[in-house]
């Protein structure tokens, strides 16, 4: 099934043919490139069931009441997506194991209580190569994401284009030479999808709202309800195993493909931690089942694109059609809250041909996640 045919048969039924735009389409498609995805009606595990093709939008902002997972304020500067992801060397005292488990104890001490809605705040980065002038943009995107509690609900959505900018400074003095265009045509790393053009300037927020279908609201190895996620075991044996229960040799995107267990595990679990409703001991639980996977490294004193530093929890995947990369979850040690994640080059080859090693293909930041009582407006 090639990535086009992936997106129509994920598409949930009760959208119709609500027509979706071509930034959002193609950010749809890279990001596929970047990380694996979910087959048929699965979603990425740090989305919502309807995913971001599914919506253009969401509601007015509201203030969160109650921290779930509300991440650190930004420190310092730090590369886009299509910069070279960020590391500063240190003396690494701990093992990843250790440092994963201490993770996973702050996560403990987080506070359990809940509110009306879910609601999360996150900014998407994607990086493209220009078809002409040999430099990359990063086309970025805000949005504010609403999941009721109770069922029978409505999902709602508040997105913002926030406009494409050069990766870096030396692509930003080779777009200057190129006369700084407010419009920029992109490579799009998929086969068979049409060069898009990138504008530079903001767009105006869109709002948006979709049912919930058979109280589905996230995907976690398959499509699970918030009652699910609520009553996940909180002991990293038995979440292991509830999580192994969906995995059946291939990876989350194709059935064609084969994905080693941890590969899997720590693809779906990353949702679980950056931006899911599940009790704070849950989170601990993910945090020391990502602690026994050999395959997981630590990358201490990363800076995301929000100019946090914090740590990665990194595993290193191979795809034919882009090479090697190594997908990371993003957290700052002093808390256990997650940051966000990223997906860096690491051998480029096929539709990643024109990144250099070290790039962040695509990354998204979480700004905020916790339980509100106050909902989007109407």
């Amino acid at each position: 099934m090639n990535p086009m045919d992936e997106l129509r048969a994920a598409r949930p039924a009760h959208l119709g043919d609500r027509p979706v735009d071509e930034r959002t389409r193609a950010a749809e498609l890279a990001h596929a490139m970047s990380g694996p995805r979910g087959s048929r009606r699965r979603r990425p595990a740090v989305r919502p069931v309807w995913g971001l093709a599914a919506l253009a939008a969401g509601a007015t902002a509201v203030a969160v009441v109650v921290a779930g997972n509300a991440a650190p304020a930004p420190r310092k500067q730090a590369p886009q997506a299509g910069q070279s992801a960020s590391a500063t060397p240190r003396k690494v005292t701990l093992s990843a194991r250790e440092v994963l488990l201490a993770a996973a104890e702050k996560a403990d001490r987080q506070p359990d209580r809940t509110g009306d809605w879910w609601y999360t705040v996150t900014v998407s980065r994607y990086a493209y190569p220009a078809v002409k002038g040999g430099y990359l943009m990063v086309d970025r995107e805000r949005n504010e994401e609403w999941t009721p509690r109770a069922t029978g609900g409505e999902q709602w959505s508040r997105t913002r284009r926030l406009g494409a900018l050069p990766a870096s400074e030396a692509d930003r003095l080779a777009w200057e030479q190129a006369g700084s265009p407010a419009g920029v045509e992109v490579v799009v790393p998929v086969k068979k999808v049409a060069p898009l053009t990138l504008r530079t300037t903001p767009d105006k927020a869109t709002t948006s709202h979709s049912p919930l279908v058979d109280g589905e609201v996230f995907w976690l190895g398959r499509n699970v309800t918030m009652k699910d996620l609520r009553g996940l075991p909180d002991e990293p044996a038995k979440l292991k195993k509830w999580l192994l229960d969906s995995y059946d040799g291939h990876s989350t995107e194709s059935s064609s493909v084969e994905m080693a267990a941890d590969t899997w595990l720590f693809t779906v679990s990353v949702g679980l931690i950056v931006s899911m409703p599940v009790t704070p001991q849950v989170r601990g639980a993910a945090f020391r089942m990502l602690a026994g996977l050999d395959s997981v490294k630590v990358i201490e004193n990363v800076t995301d694109a929000e100019g946090r530093t914090g740590t990665a929890a990194a595993i290193r995947q191979s795809d034919e059609r882009t090479g090697v990369r190594e997908s990371r979850l993003l957290f700052d040690e002093a808390t256990g809250r997650a940051l966000g994640t990223e997906s860096v080059v690491v051998e480029p080859r096929g539709l990643w041909k024109s990144f250099e090693p070290g790039t962040v293909s695509s990354s998204e930041a979480v700004l905020e996640a916790g339980w509100t009582d106050a909902g989007p407006k109407r």
